[in-house]
């Protein structure tokens, strides 16, 4: 109500990228350390809301514009470890990905029919069913690839095919286990090098349909992330979120290296809604996909499900089936599918064109 109020008073709603514009230009640092990405984020998401309903439009309309719309591909995670749980796991999340359905609700139905039975499976085996940060559960396995083992038995209980309807994701993060040069895997008393690691990574693709892998490497290890991508980047997707922090400037240098064939979308990493979609068209125009993700931290707001879909982002990161926060943009999904009706369109496999 104060400095920001004085800069924006008066400005046109519908002028983003000039509000945006005066936004960067008051804070006037490089990483938004003056005002905060949080506070110039929430006036740069609200003056887009503002503007729509002005319109009388949809959120995902007014973005997005009106051209053919696609509901995004959920990742879900099922299984947190790492930073995201208190527990022996040093992978922060596995995912399942119902890249094999035919909508979006058969999608969301897939991952909560996935989720319940990956609960009676850990229930019947003795682990804790209790949830970390995102909603998946935490049990303390033996080791990181016994979530795996544990994730393909709960998809075929649950009735589906894994690596035909249900594919798999990881979230490394591994920037929280690389510890003087090495990838400190503590709960296998593993010390690897990126070679290393790549290779454990790369025995893991060749043995479970994992078609995503996000922060395969730590965010400074430039010259593992060229060798995670070289190895694996043609056969599966692979993420940079620690690395590009969807920040379109770092993500070009990435992409002129070679790095990654992907990024994760947090609006409040950049700070404005023009930033964001400057690093999602960045992407797209190198023929990397954008994934649109919540933070571990969240509220109820629903605003990154009308973001996925007014930009096509085609995949969209927003945790378990359980807890409200992380339901509540599940929920706007399925009423946006449910307005478009026979204009939505789920891709499915397609949500990874970067692959073909």
């Amino acid at each position: 109500n104060t400095e920001i109020a004085e800069a924006i008073l008066g400005l046109d709603a519908e002028e983003q990228h000039l509000i945006d514009q005066t936004l960067i230009d008051l804070d006037g640092t490089e990483n938004k350390s003056r005002l905060g990405a949080n506070a110039m984020l929430a006036v740069s998401m609200a003056c887009a809301r503002a503007a729509a309903e002005d319109a009388g439009l949809p959120l995902y309309r007014y973005l997005g514009g009106a051209g053919p719309m696609q509901l995004p591909v959920p990742m879900m995670n099922i299984v947190n470890g790492g930073a995201h749980a208190n527990n022996s796991v040093d992978i922060q999340e596995f995912m399942i990905i119902p890249a094999g359905m035919k909508s979006f609700r058969e999608a969301l139905r897939c991952g909560a029919e996935v989720f319940h039975s990956l609960k009676k499976i850990l229930d019947k085996a003795g682990h804790p069913t209790t949830v970390g940060d995102e909603g998946g559960f935490a049990p303390n396995f033996k080791s990181n690839e016994e979530a795996l083992k544990f994730i393909m038995e709960a998809i075929s209980a649950a009735g589906y095919t894994p690596g035909s309807d249900v594919l798999i994701g990881l979230d490394c993060a591994a920037s929280e286990f690389y510890k003087n040069g090495r990838y400190v895997l503590e709960s296998e008393g593993l010390k690897l090098t990126a070679a290393e690691f790549t290779d454990y990574l790369a025995a893991w693709v060749d043995k479970y349909p994992i078609i995503s892998i996000e922060d395969g490497m730590a965010e400074n290890d430039w010259d593992g992330w060229a060798l995670l991508t070289q190895r694996l980047g043609k056969s599966i997707q692979i993420v940079g979120d620690d690395l590009f922090v969807t920040n379109a400037k770092i993500l070009r240098e990435g992409i002129q290296k070679n790095i990654a064939n992907s990024i994760l979308i947090k609006v409040n990493q950049i700070g404005t809604l023009s930033e964001t979609f400057d690093a999602i068209e960045t992407a797209k125009r190198a023929g990397y996909t954008s994934v649109i993700s919540h933070r571990s931290g969240e509220t109820e707001d629903a605003f990154i499900a009308d973001l996925a879909v007014a930009c096509n982002a085609l995949q969209i990161k927003t945790g378990s089936l359980s807890r409200a926060d992380r339901i509540a943009k599940y929920n706007q999904l399925l009423r946006i599918e449910e307005e478009l009706a026979e204009l939505a369109r789920y891709p499915g496999r397609e949500a990874f064109y970067q692959l073909r």
